[in-house]
Parts: structure tokens; C-alpha cells; sequence
């Protein structure tokens, strides 16, 4: 039995896009998600995390400073873990494979090591979308409450969907932390948690023609005590 309902097609719907038009979206319009985002369940109801959301010269000025720390050689700073280390065989499989699909779809040969480095370095770009988003927490935090912020997270990429906007997580902000840190002039106790891509999907564009596969049911759930 697979859900058919009006929230099952959207989170169906709802999947990471890397080629944006240049059309802006309004202020109100990204209020609206943000807002959205918040109504996530949250213990205790901390409401942890926050979001800085950049367009125009504000965005670009954080795109040019990321870019002369990685045309200067600056060693990346994560200031929190994001993959497991060492990173378990099956995991580095689906990782590779993500990898690999949106680097076929790109026309970028698996050996090509410089056309990898040059779509890689399009995270620190916001993949050219008209709005790029800060995610930050508070480093006293504890670690329920990345999971909480982790809810807001799906929550508006889900609004976003909902709206007919595309949208991407950007992980790799997280590794020149640092930088976004001195870049925004953000509050000392602030991590850099991630970034996120909004705007409008370029359906033309090659990236946005890969599909990840997800796992099936039967190697991450268990069912126990039910009839049938």
C-alpha cells in the first residue's frame, strides 16, 4: 500500500535542484517559508536554528569571499561533523552513486578531476539561484536539537515545493564555516550548519535531470507485533 494522498505527492515531489533561473523571488514569498519551516515540531519547543536569507549584493558579496578563500588554497574549517568517519563501505556506495549520476547528466567524465572540482565548487554559488539561505545553531545546543532544526529544514524545502519553487541543500557550506562566519559577521556562539539554494527550477538545465534512488523499506524499518 504506497500513500496517494495530496502530501504524499508532494514529498514525491520534492527533490534537490542545481540549475536556477535568474527571476527573484520576494521578500514575502521567502517570509512565508521561513514561517512555514517553523511550525515543525520542536522539543520543549526550543525553535533552534536560524535561518539568513541573502539576494543581490548581500549574496554576492558571501559567494566572492568564498570563492577567494578556495582560489587562495584557505584549508577548509568544518565546525561540526557531517559524515561518519571512516565512512561505512555501503554508505560510500550510495554517496559515489549520487556523485556519478549527476556528473553523467553534467557530461562530466568520472576521470575528469578538474570538471568535478569546478561543479563541486558550484555549492559555494548557491548554484547561481537568486536567494541563498545561512542555516546556523547555537553551539550550546545539544544534539537533539540538530534533529529539530533538521525538521524545519524539510519543512521548507516541502513549502518551497508546494509553492512551485525549487530549492537545494548545500552541506558543503558547513566546510568553510569559517569563512560564512567572518563573511556575515555572525554571532560568536553561531555554527554554520548549511546553506540552502531557492529559487525558480531551469528545467532545461542537465543537473536537474538526476534522480536519486531512496532505499527500500525492508533495510531501515521493522515492523513488530502486527497482525500482518
Amino acid at each position: 500500500m504506497t500513500g496517494t494522498g495530496p502530501f504524499a505527492t508532494l514529498a514525491a515531489a520534492r527533490r534537490s535542484v542545481r540549475g536556477f533561473r535568474p527571476d527573484p523571488v520576494p521578500r514575502a514569498v521567502v517570509e512565508h517559508l521561513l514561517e512555514t519551516a517553523r511550525t515543525a515540531p520542536s522539543g520543549a519547543n526550543l525553535q533552534p536554528g536560524k535561518f539568513i536569507a541573502l539576494t543581490g549584493a548581500p549574496l554576492r558579496t558571501l559567494i566572492d569571499d568564498l570563492a577567494a578563500a578556495i582560489d587562495t588554497n584557505r584549508p577548509g574549517v568544518k565546525q561540526y561533523s557531517y559524515f561518519p568517519d571512516p565512512m561505512p563501505p555501503h554508505l560510500k556506495a550510495r554517496q559515489r552513486a549520487a556523485g556519478f549520476a549527476l556528473y553523467a547528466a553534467l557530461g562530466i567524465d568520472r576521470r575528469d578531476l578538474d570538471g568535478r572540482r569546478a561543479q563541486f565548487r558550484q555549492n559555494y554559488r548557491f548554484f547561481d539561484a537568486p536567494v541563498g539561505i545561512v542555516v546556523t545553531i547555537d553551539r550550546r545546543m545539544g544534539a537533539g536539537c540538530y534533529l529539530d532544526l533538521g525538521m524545519a529544514l524539510q519543512t521548507f524545502l516541502l513549502a518551497a515545493t508546494d509553492a512551485g519553487l525549487a530549492a537545494c541543500g548545500i552541506g558543503a557550506l558547513a566546510t568553510y564555516g569559517d569563512v560564512v562566519h567572518q563573511s556575515l559577521a555572525l554571532p560568536p556562539d553561531d555554527l554554520v550548519i548549511c546553506g540552502l539554494a531557492l529559487g525558480h527550477e531551469d528545467t532545461a538545465h542537465p543537473a536537474n535531470k538526476t534522480r536519486t534512488d531512496r532505499a527500500p523499506l525492508a533495510e531501515y524499518a521493522e515492523f513488530r507485533g502486527f497482525a500482518s
